[in-house]
């Protein structure tokens, strides 16, 4: 997927998600994400940031954090979440045509970003968000070539992941096949993309993750 084309979807999205929010009961807003610690307000809250923060901003947050980049970006986030849902909704409105970047990314960054959290934000609300396989696969090649900060080579170790609805794989050992979207999940830390996987390498993926399979007790991985 080119820039061009990338930057589309990446709006796409946007309003997608934005739209999400907006038909959202309050108490929804509270609903844990599938980004651990964070409730779908503190994902809302996020996606407009890296368009909106300056630097005068975010540098507060990067010295309380002592340069700890999870706690940096989990801290600043839940701050932001503080506004009204309202706000949160049109701070993600308003970026839509942005092409602004914040300091040290690039432009696959936020492609990875909108994708992933949509579905923090949609998949525990049961709600599904439709992803296109190029923007996928595109986003999956970003989360291995990047590496930080979700290290899926180390964390997926013994295991190859290869897409049945797509031209993509990475990674030696056991195969884990499914939707490039779930791939991607798993490749980001999402232990929620499991549900569409099948192979041989799941039960070492299940373990990874410490996910029960089913019809095993919850605290059994594997």
């Amino acid at each position: 997927m080119d820039k061009d084309t990338s930057w589309r979807t990446i709006d796409e999205h946007r309003v997608v998600v934005a739209d999400l929010l907006a038909d959202l009961h309050e108490d929804a807003w509270a609903t844990a994400s599938l980004c651990e610690g964070w409730t779908v307000r503190d994902v809302g809250a996020h996606l407009s940031m890296a368009a909106t923060s300056s630097m005068g901003e975010v540098w507060p947050w990067v010295v309380r954090s002592r340069g700890n980049f999870d706690r940096m970006i989990r801290d600043s986030a839940i701050d932001r979440a503080r506004r009204p849902t309202t706000q949160v909704v049109a701070d993600l409105r308003s970026i839509v045509g942005s092409r602004r970047l914040a300091p040290t990314t690039l432009w696959r960054d936020p492609l990875l970003d909108v994708i992933v959290h949509a579905h923090d934000i949609a998949r525990p609300l049961g709600i599904t968000i439709a992803v296109d396989l190029e923007a996928a696969r595109t986003a999956a090649d970003w989360a291995w070539a990047r590496v930080f900060p979700f290290f899926p080579g180390r964390r997926l170790r013994g295991l190859r992941l290869v897409a049945d609805d797509i031209s993509w794989s990475r990674g030696h050992g056991l195969e884990l096949r499914g939707p490039v979207e779930s791939l991607l999940l798993v490749s980001t830390g999402r232990a929620a993309g499991l549900a569409e996987l099948s192979g041989p390498g799941l039960d070492l993926a299940r373990e990874r993750f410490a996910v029960a399979a089913p019809g095993r007790g919850a605290g059994t991985p594997g």
